[in-house]
């Protein structure tokens, strides 16, 4: 879609500078639509977080990928990170900084405890003060495989991978507890709203909570009176 749309513009200027006729791809419309994109319910990323595992590759693998919900860092920008893109910020807090190789985007993350937990359980780790990295991020392809069987031993029906976490991030994380938008655009190094607007989604939940806080500001003697016995 994106070549024809592309090649039709093309032809469009074509016909404005006269060397051709007419614009054979004029009356071609462009249909795209976006796939379903899955994403962890918090109970799910609870389900990871108790899990027990009995190897490092399965254990560093659910904490990376934790680590990504918890921040929307795809898995590049997991790998790249060294421990000095850590900085305390104005609010005197930790921060993630990275520019993003997919856009050229800096992503400035504040940074959740459950984020700032995983970062200090590695600190120490030789792999990463070997290599100066922030996290003991394997290959994208190992990561992946791994992935799989931390999916299935953790009772997980859906293919983990960085896209997931971080659509997880953009709609369970903080979209489902009303981080605005333009918030969740500028964390996830987004140029455009409309990008992140595919990454976000009006869940149940999210439905759920709006309608019950229209209620309660509509008819409040509603919401308060009791049932009688």
């Amino acid at each position: 879609m994106i070549y024809m749309r592309n090649a039709k513009q093309v032809f469009q200027f074509a016909v404005t500078r006269e060397w051709v006729k007419s614009n054979p791809l004029k009356s071609f419309r462009c249909a795209y639509k976006h796939p379903y994109r899955e994403t962890l319910s918090q109970e799910e990323i609870f389900s990871l977080i108790n899990c027990e595992f009995a190897t490092s590759d399965l254990t560093e693998a659910r904490d990376i990928f934790i680590f990504s919900c918890y921040t929307a860092f795809a898995y590049q920008e997991a790998y790249d990170l060294t421990p000095d893109c850590i900085i305390t910020g104005m609010d005197k807090k930790k921060w993630a900084v990275i520019v993003r190789q997919k856009t050229g985007e800096k992503e400035m993350v504040p940074l959740l405890p459950p984020a700032l937990a995983i970062i200090e359980k590695y600190k120490n780790d030789a792999r990463c003060i070997a290599n100066d990295k922030l996290l003991p991020v394997r290959s994208n392809q190992e990561y992946n495989r791994v992935l799989k069987r931390v999916a299935k031993i953790a009772g997980i029906k859906k293919h983990l991978n960085t896209h997931i976490a971080r659509h997880t991030f953009a709609t369970t994380i903080t979209m489902e507890n009303d981080v605005p938008i333009e918030t969740i655009s500028k964390i996830m190094g987004h140029t455009s709203i409309r990008t992140t607007q595919i990454y976000t989604k009006v869940s149940l939940k999210k439905l759920s909570n709006n309608m019950n806080e229209l209620s309660a500001k509509l008819f409040p003697a509603s919401n308060n009176k009791k049932v009688a016995n």
